[in-house]
């Protein structure tokens, strides 16, 4: 799991490439689910506060960029 400190040394662009990652991971997830074949059923909690806080500290970002 992703923590906040290293998410915040990340530029804008790897935060996004990452969040594309754990999107397509997660819709992954989903179908494996779906069709009973999860083996590892607490990543699906894990990828989702992940882009959680990829979103926040996105937001963050962008709400200080728009104060300067």
């Amino acid at each position: 799991m992703a923590k906040k400190d290293d998410l915040k040394v990340k530029t804008d662009d790897q935060l996004a490439t990452q969040l594309s990652e754990l999107k397509r991971e997660q819709f992954n997830l989903r179908f494996q689910a779906a069709t009973n074949q999860l083996e590892k059923p607490s990543r699906v909690r894990e990828v989702r506060r992940t882009i959680a806080r990829i979103k926040t500290l996105q937001t963050a970002r962008t709400s200080d960029a728009a104060k300067a």
